[in-house]
């Protein structure tokens, strides 16, 4: 199956955050969503996670209408649900309550299944250092390997 290469990354993550700790969640779409995904047009720049009661919640991820959809096409940037085991909700929700936590959405794929998953990442922003020294240390990796072709 060609959609099982679909991996549509947040590229900013870890750049921006400290990866904690790391889930993978179904997604609760509607009919003309999974289509969308399937063809890529996504964007998960500036989404978030929060809880809503005991459930949790993906926003402001994007995920372009459907070409060939009709009057039944879904809307963009709204609220998905993320399906997660309650003992894995119960874990995630206490580490948040934590000062300066957050929930991040990381990636967006498709099993083997052929369902869409997304992984989520427990994360604490990173201060103007800690992203200069990332910067360092990508780039000194980056001059190592093109030397190391020569």
């Amino acid at each position: 199956m060609a959609e099982q290469g679909i991996k549509i990354k947040n590229k900013k993550a870890a750049f921006e955050y400290h990866l904690l700790d790391v889930f993978v969640a179904g997604i609760q779409l509607q009919g003309t969503e999974i289509k969308s995904i399937r063809e890529g047009k996504a964007s998960l720049i500036d989404a978030y996670c929060s809880f809503f009661g005991n459930e949790l919640f993906v926003r402001n991820m994007h995920i372009a209408e459907y070409v060939l959809g009709t009057h039944y096409n879904h809307e963009p940037k709204r609220e998905r649900k993320l399906l997660l085991n309650r003992k894995e909700l119960r874990k995630i929700q206490t580490k948040t309550k934590e000062k300066g936590l957050t929930i991040i959405p990381t990636l967006l794929f498709i099993n083997e299944k052929g369902f869409a998953k997304l992984e989520i990442a427990i994360a604490k922003g990173k201060k103007l250092y800690d992203k200069r020294e990332s910067l360092k240390t990508k780039t000194v990796k980056r001059e190592i390997a093109r030397r190391n072709e020569d």
